[in-house]
């Protein structure tokens, strides 16, 4: 019998937001489909995708590698219905699901949530009344669990649990770097999710690909205490070795990164006592760090009137920031505002930070890239 729900289910999942791209930049369709052959070879069944994701092309990838593909019943798919972004109003908010339903033909979702909710737009969910919809589907055999994904506070939290009570799981964003981070508060919601007794689905191990190729100082601690380990095993170990936890979440968007990954997650071993000191000190490493907490997810772009490319330019910033490479992030971003507007653009809307999950002051940081850059 399971201790919490979701215990039995393997630990790593695979995230369909970051999918391989052809030259034209559509999902790379073949690449796709051997990926998730990979996966299902290694025993591997939890697959994440969104309405929102990629316009829609995450959920018919769903459908032309996974569901076309393989008994219904051999794998589990989640999905997600998003208030503040493709809606206007109650029914189209609602609409998002049969739409998702008919681009995955899945038939149901094993898993439905509610997406990114944050300080800004969690009300919406409320008044669209999409708590109450996902248990009508639940009802009606539409979808077998529900839950929600999260980026605010922990008090938010809190408040959304006592007055939800019935959600069967939250996902958060929980990684080595960000544990403490004050921005992120990533311990502090995993601890209110857990005194409510909610599984956690784990998003973000590795911060939007940023901890594969850490900072020096962390990399030097880890290959100190395992030279073999890839730097990404780290962070998904770490936060697969979390109690509570349903699944983590991994946006492989190459062949490569699907190895590795299953190198050490199709027999899960949780951190040992080494192991968890080794990334304890790379959290001290990462704690005097400066960096801008941007995980590359683009909701700010989506909206931007001066089409600015705020993840590409705070990338930039963070070679600089991080590893010290000036150069190197003058380059990145001249190559990021050659394809959209640059940081000076900004006409400080506030778009972009209503709608970012980090809770990042995007206006404020793109007048400290333009004064470094321009």
């Amino acid at each position: 019998m399971e201790r919490y729900f979701g215990e039995s289910t393997p630990k790593l999942g695979f995230g369909l937001m970051r999918l391989p791209k052809d030259a034209s930049g559509k999902i790379d369709m073949e690449q796709t489909k051997q990926m998730v052959d990979l996966f299902m070879d290694a025993g591997l069944t939890y697959f994440d995708t969104a309405y929102v994701y990629d316009g829609g092309d995450s959920e018919r990838a769903a459908k032309a590698a996974l569901v076309d593909r393989y008994p219904r019943e051999s794998y589990t798919l989640a999905t997600k219905i998003c208030a503040w972004s493709g809606a206007h109003d109650e029914a189209t908010a609602k609409q998002q699901f049969y739409t998702s339903l008919e681009r995955t033909g899945a038939g149901y979702f094993d898993y439905y949530l509610l997406h990114a909710l944050q300080a800004g737009n969690y009300k919406l969910y409320e008044d669209y009344h999409l708590w109450d919809f996902v248990k009508e589907l639940k009802e009606k055999g539409l979808i077998k669990h529900w839950g929600f994904s999260f980026h605010a506070t922990p008090q938010i939290l809190d408040e959304l649990l006592t007055k939800h009570p019935d959600a069967e799981f939250v996902q958060l964003q929980l990684n080595y770097a960000d544990w403490e981070n004050p921005d992120v508060t990533a311990r502090e919601n995993y601890e209110v999710a857990r005194k409510h007794g909610k599984s956690i689905v784990v998003m973000e191990p590795v911060k939007g690909g940023a901890l594969a190729s850490p900072p020096d100082d962390v990399q030097k601690i880890f290959r100190e205490a395992s030279a073999d380990s890839s730097f990404a095993s780290w962070a998904i170990r770490y936060a697969a070795s979390l109690e509570g936890i349903i699944t983590v979440l991994s946006g492989m968007s190459n062949m490569e990164q699907m190895k590795d990954n299953l190198s050490y997650m199709k027999d899960f071993q949780p951190l040992n006592e080494r192991e968890q000191d080794a990334v304890r000190r790379a959290q001290e490493a990462f704690h005097g760090m400066k960096s801008i907490p941007c995980t590359g997810c683009r909701y700010c772009t989506e909206g931007c009137p001066q089409n600015i490319p705020i993840p590409d330019i705070f990338s930039a910033r963070n070679k600089q920031l991080i590893w010290g490479q000036l150069e190197e992030g003058r380059k990145a971003y001249e190559k990021a505002v050659s394809q959209g507007g640059a940081a000076s653009d900004c006409i400080a809307c506030g778009q972009c930070e209503s709608a970012c999950p980090q809770q990042i002051p995007v206006i404020q940081r793109l007048k400290e890239c333009a004064e470094v850059f321009e």
